[in-house]
C-alpha cells in the first residue's frame, strides 16, 4: 500500500543505485509522510521516545534520519492514548522527522524466554525449548491468539495480540510500524522454530487485516506503513518460506505489506547469508529492515546482502559504559591512558563531542559518575555509526563499495585506543 489521505505525502520506496555482480545491495530512498530516508540508513533506537541522554535536536545534528521507539515500553508508560493525544510519537518527543515503532514482540517474548537485552549471536547448543529461560521465572506465555505477560514495572497483567499491537502502534502514530511476531532464540529446537514461524505468519495476516481496518477508520491521519516480519532463525528453508508467505499475503481487498523486517536471532557469521536468502524471496520494490545490528562488519555484510535500513541500541548502550567507537576499533575511555590524553575521542571525527571535548575530560566525567559522560559518548557513537552508513551509501552510489569495505574493515580490526 502506498496511498495516503489527501494532503499527506504517500509512503513509497525507490532504488537509486545497485551493487554489481548480482548482489542485492542497493541505495535508495524511502518516502514517508514526515520526510525521506536515504538508504542504506542506520536508525537510532529511542526505546521510550528518547535516545537516552541525547536531545532529539542533537540526533538531527549528528545526521540521524529517523528514530525507532518501542511499542511495548510506550504501551506500559505513558500509554498510547497519551502519545496520540500529544499528536503522535514525533510530536510527543519533538522529532519532526520519520519515526518507526517495533511491535513489542521482542520485549514480550523475552519475558517468557528469560532473555537478556541482547540475544546471543551464535547457536552453540540447541536445548529443550523450556530450558531457554535459564531457570528464571517466565513473565509471559504464548498461545495461538497472543501473549499473556506481567509488566516488568509493577507486575500487572496484560495481553498482547496482533490486533492489540496494531491498535497500540496506530495510537503511537509512527510512519513505519511492524507486525506482531514471535521471537525465538538460537537455542530453540527445530520443531519449535517451525511452529513459531507458522504462528508468526498467522499473526501477520491478522496484523495486516487490522491495520487496513484501522487505516480506513482513522481518516485524516498520515499514512502508516506496515512491515511484515520474517522469522526462521538460522534455517534457510524456514526463512525462505516465511518470506514467500509474507510476500504473497493479502487482505480481501488486495492490500499487502509496505515493507519487510528481518527479525529474530541471527548467527553473527551468517548475517549476510540470511539477509541474502530473504532478499532473493521478498519483493524487489519493497524496503527491507534488519532488526538489531550495528557492528561495522555486520553492517557491511547486511548491506551487501540487501538490507536497506537497520536499528540497534548498542551505540548508545555501550556509550553509557564508556565504550567508544572509532575507525580503528572500540576502546574504553575509562582506561588509564585516557586520563592525560587531551585529544578528541577520535581524530578526524566531526561530531559535537570530538569538536569540543577530549578523552581526558570524558575520562574525568566517567570516573566521577557524571551524567554528561553518557551524553557525550552517545553523541559520538551514534554519529560514528550514522557516518559509517552514510559512507557505505555513497560507496554504493559511486561504485567503490568493495574498496571502501576492505579499507575500513582492515583498519577497524586493528583495534586501537582511538
Amino acid at each position: 500500500m502506498t496511498t495516503a489521505e489527501p494532503g499527506y505525502r504517500a509512503f513509497g520506496f525507490e532504488v537509486t543505485a545497485r551493487l554489481d555482480g548480482g548482489r542485492h545491495g542497493r541505495a535508495g530512498v524511502i518516502h514517508t509522510p514526515h520526510g525521506d530516508i536515504r538508504t542504506p540508513a542506520f536508525i537510532p533506537v529511542g526505546t521510550k521516545a528518547t535516545v537516552k541522554g541525547v536531545l532529539p535536536e542533537m540526533l538531527a545534528d549528528l545526521g540521524a534520519q529517523a528514530v525507532l521507539a518501542n511499542a511495548f515500553h510506550l504501551y506500559l508508560q505513558p500509554g498510547p492514548d497519551i502519545v496520540e493525544a500529544a499528536g503522535g510519537l514525533g510530536t510527543f518527543m519533538n522529532w519532526p522527522h520519520p519515526t518507526f515503532t517495533d511491535s513489542g514482540g521482542f520485549q514480550v517474548m523475552s519475558l517468557g524466554a528469560g532473555l537478556k537485552k541482547v540475544i546471543a549471536m551464535e547457536a552453540t547448543d540447541v536445548v529443550r525449548d523450556d530450558a531457554a529461560t535459564g531457570g528464571r521465572a517466565r513473565l509471559s506465555r504464548v498461545d495461538e491468539d497472543g501473549v499473556d505477560f506481567r509488566s516488568p514495572i509493577d507486575g500487572s497483567r496484560h495481553r498482547f495480540t496482533p490486533e492489540v499491537s496494531m491498535r497500540v502502534q496506530h495510537g503511537l502514530g509512527a510512519d513505519v510500524i511492524f507486525a506482531f511476531d514471535e521471537l525465538t532464540t538460537l537455542v530453540n529446537t527445530r520443531e519449535y522454530q517451525e511452529a513459531s514461524v507458522a504462528r508468526t505468519e498467522r499473526w501477520a495476516q491478522r496484523c495486516l487485516d487490522e491495520h487496513v481496518r484501522l487505516t480506513a477508520e482513522r481518516t485524516g491521519r498520515p499514512y502508516q506503513a506496515l512491515f511484515g516480519v520474517v522469522q526462521g532463525a538460522q534455517y534457510e528453508d524456514l526463512r525462505r518460506g516465511a518470506c514467500r508467505g509474507l510476500a504473497g499475503m493479502r487482505t480481501p481487498g488486495g492490500e499487502g505489506f509496505d515493507g519487510y523486517g528481518i527479525g529474530g536471532a541471527l548467527e553473527k557469521h551468517a548475517i549476510g547469508e540470511i539477509v541474502g536468502w530473504c532478499a532473493e524471496e521478498l519483493p524487489e520494490e519493497a524496503p527491507r529492515h534488519l532488526l538489531g545490528i550495528s557492528e561495522p562488519e555486520d553492517v557491511f555484510a547486511a548491506v551487501e546482502a540487501g538490507a536497506d535500513t537497520f536499528d540497534c541500541v548498542m551505540p548508545s548502550r555501550v556509550a553509557r559504559n564508556a565504550a567508544i567507537y572509532t575507525a580503528r576499533g572500540r576502546y574504553n575511555v575509562k582506561q588509564a591512558a585516557c586520563r592525560t590524553d587531551f585529544t578528541p575521542l577520535e581524530d578526524g571525527c566531526d561530531c559535537y563531542t570530538c569538536r569540543h571535548y577530549t578523552k581526558a575530560y570524558l575520562h574525568h566525567l566517567v570516573k566521577g559518575h557524571e551524567i554528561l559522560a553518557a551524553t557525550l559518548a552517545t553523541i559520538h557513537n551514534e554519529r560514528f555509526t550514522v557516518r559509517l552508513v552514510d559512507a557505505i551509501r555513497a560507496s554504493i552510489e559511486d561504485g567503490t563499495f568493495d574498496a571502501f569495505r576492505a579499507d575500513f574493515l582492515g583498519g577497524y580490526r586493528r583495534r586501537g585506543t582511538g
